[in-house]
């Protein structure tokens, strides 16, 4: 035992690892990291923990002092002498970004995004879109991209929306997808698995009303319909089929295990009656698969090796887990992500947006206060930064709050570098320059970009009358790349062509070089539209600029008479 009290194992250990945390943060080794790395090693110190405190602290203190005094070179020596191996310790790091797929062979693994075509893509469907496209990418694999239009009630598909959806998805994949398959049109092969179940004894057609049967099924007992033969299941079923029973009628059920913890999944309903004709296949069929049933047939037909969905959907992988028991077949490799509520779009669904958007509250589905994909696009956002937003979140199944400033952020480190700058100027005041004895240009060559990321200059003629906004339009200010100028009865004076003191440093644009123009911003369920005057520079329709003190625009239109259009991106 040493003096501390501590066998002389444990003191070498704490020993090292406060000199190793003093070399790695330059003599200031910290107590709590050590201990940290100490029970790291030592599982059996860990009841301990509190009795170790006083040694940790003695030990790191030490090094420390050593590294004050002698230098943290000192420190390593020190440490290379005893345990030259605790030098290459790396510090952790926070992993990002998409974790492996577990048993994924590369070459194999085959994945899907499967939407319902009632609208568009939103920003919630760019996590699936960027999250598979990726794995797909990382694992040399394919993406299946699968309609689920099998609701003809609830949530019918728009056949615009096929069309919309895969122009999207390859937009913010970089690719279109491997497969493209539309559920509606494969209604044979759903059907023909149904009649496989109810022929294998492991489905039945339930004639209960649905008030009946969750009685039944919330006490774990079975219907009088799950016993009857297959004969007369399939009478039902031909029955179903031929349209000779009403919707509501009869359901197809898979068997399962009645006393099941979760009721959800006892004898779950697989398909039903829906006389509502589809937008694509009008009347042909009378029934229709529920989504677990089509999706799981689908999946295995396609040979789907993982699925990635919300923990929302656990259930349905243990209901589609159980028809592949029956069936024979392997279950993908399921992962799972929380729900992402982005602030600024709490309360928005494909179906109120849709209804919404028919009652005339917005202008279309690329309206730039809705959260599609087609309204991203529009306002100017790339789509690598929101695949590298959604790729850097990863799988976590956390439920999380964000604020669209955090994705604004990935589309400024892409698109910062590109945009050139220009002045826009809101509620215009004319000023006359008076040059007061200092020389003003015939012209000015103001950068297209403050790093030079784009090359080359705006040249601007000085024809002695400068625009300012109003609120600028007092006392000294700066000229921004020009002059220090002091504001007196409609004239700007100029003091100084360098800068000379703290002034507030202002946008403007000579009168000569404007023209007026309009921009439109998104606040909340408001367009505010602020009316001004723009740099006639090089203006080119659905460019993306940075407006000096306001933010990044997309230039929607340039007529030849009225005000150029603009749409506010973000700051």
């Amino acid at each position: 035992m040493t003096d501390s009290g501590w066998d002389t194992e444990t003191v070498a250990t704490v020993r090292k690892y406060a000199l190793q945390n003093a070399v790695e943060y330059d003599g200031a080794g910290q107590a709590g990291s050590v201990l940290g790395r100490l029970l790291g090693e030592r599982a059996d110190l860990r009841s301990r923990a509190r009795e170790l405190k006083s040694l940790v602290e003695a030990e790191v203190d030490a090094a420390n002092e050593m590294a004050s005094t002698s230098g943290v070179e000192a420190v390593r020596e020190a440490l290379a002498a005893t345990n030259p191996e605790a030098l290459e310790r790396q510090k952790q790091q926070k992993r990002t970004g998409l974790k492996p797929l577990p048993n994924a062979t590369q070459g194999e693994v085959i994945l899907r995004f499967a939407p319902n075509p009632n609208g568009p893509l939103t920003i919630g469907h760019a996590r699936g879109v960027a999250t598979n496209s990726e794995y797909a990418r990382m694992y040399e694999g394919k993406v299946v991209l699968r309609f689920d239009d099998t609701d003809t009630r609830v949530k019918p598909p728009m056949p615009e929306a096929y069309g919309w959806i895969e122009a999207e998805y390859e937009w913010l994949a970089g690719r279109p997808a491997d497969i493209i398959i539309r559920a509606s049109e494969r209604m044979p092969i759903y059907l023909d698995h149904a009649t496989k179940m109810l022929e294998g004894g492991f489905g039945y057609v339930c004639r209960c009303s649905a008030a009946e049967f969750k009685a039944l099924r919330d006490a774990s007992q079975a219907c009088s319909c799950r016993t009857r033969s297959v004969e007369t299941n399939l009478s039902d079923w031909s029955a179903m089929n031929d349209g000779k029973l009403a919707e509501g009628e009869a359901v197809v059920r898979v068997k399962t295990d009645l006393d099941l913890p979760n009721p959800a999944l006892r004898d779950w309903p697989a398909l039903r009656i829906q006389h509502t004709p589809h937008p694509m296949v009008g009347d042909t069929y009378k029934v229709w698969p529920l989504l677990d049933f089509q999706s799981a047939i689908e999946d295995h037909l396609q040979g789907v090796t993982h699925i990635v969905r919300g923990k929302d959907l656990m259930d349905s992988t243990r209901k589609q887990t159980l028809l592949y028991e029956h069936f024979g077949w392997n279950y993908p490799e399921p992962l799972y992500w929380g729900r992402v509520k982005v602030y600024e779009f709490g309360g928005f669904s494909t179906s109120s947006m849709r209804a919404a958007i028919g009652e005339g509250e917005y202008l279309g589905w690329d309206d730039p206060r809705l959260p599609t994909l087609a309204a991203l696009r529009r306002r100017g956002f790339d789509s690598q930064a929101l695949r590298d937003f959604w790729i850097d979140l990863g799988l976590t199944q956390k439920d999380i709050s964000i604020s669209m400033q955090t994705i604004e952020s990935f589309n400024s480190s892409i698109i910062d570098s590109k945009c050139e700058r220009r002045a826009f100027v809101r509620d215009p005041v004319s000023l006359t320059l008076v040059a007061s004895g200092h020389e003003i240009p015939e012209t000015l060559a103001v950068a297209r970009h403050p790093n030079g990321d784009v090359a080359g200059t705006r040249e601007w003629k000085m024809n002695g009358d400068i625009l300012v906004d109003e609120a600028d339009a007092s006392g000294e200010i700066r000229l921004k790349d020009f002059a220090d100028i002091t504001i007196a009865d409609g004239a700007g004076i100029i003091q100084s062509i360098d800068r000379s003191d703290k002034r507030a440093i202002v946008h403007w644009i000579p009168s000569s070089m404007a023209r007026p123009a309009r921009l439109s911003t998104p606040i909340g369920e408001e367009l505010q539209v602020s009316e001004g005057m723009l740099e006639d520079i090089d203006l080119k329709e659905t460019s993306i600029v940075q407006l000096e003190r306001v933010g990044f625009a997309r230039i929607e239109s340039i007529p030849e008479d009225g005000p150029v259009e603009m749409l506010f991106l973000h700051g």
